[in-house]
């Protein structure tokens, strides 16, 4: 299983239901808040994002409230 993160912001109605999934799957994985770790945003927009939540399991990086894909990971 690889290492999941989790890139959200403040108000976030789709972060807020990633992380809901995460947790009622009881998922390991490291939030990262962009609002509160600005120096993260770049990182994030080098992935090819512009919109939270991102994702990042392994080779699988994605955007936005998926949760087949999330599904996928855990």
């Amino acid at each position: 299983m690889s290492q999941i993160t989790l890139f959200s912001k403040n108000n976030c109605m789709q972060c807020k239901m990633t992380k809901k999934f995460l947790e009622q799957h009881q998922a390991s994985f490291e939030e990262i808040n962009i609002d509160e770790h600005p120096e993260k945003i770049d990182y994030v927009k080098s992935l090819g994002f512009t919109a939270a939540p991102v994702i990042e399991a392994g080779d699988l990086v994605f955007s936005g409230f998926q949760p087949n894909k999330l599904k996928e990971i855990i």
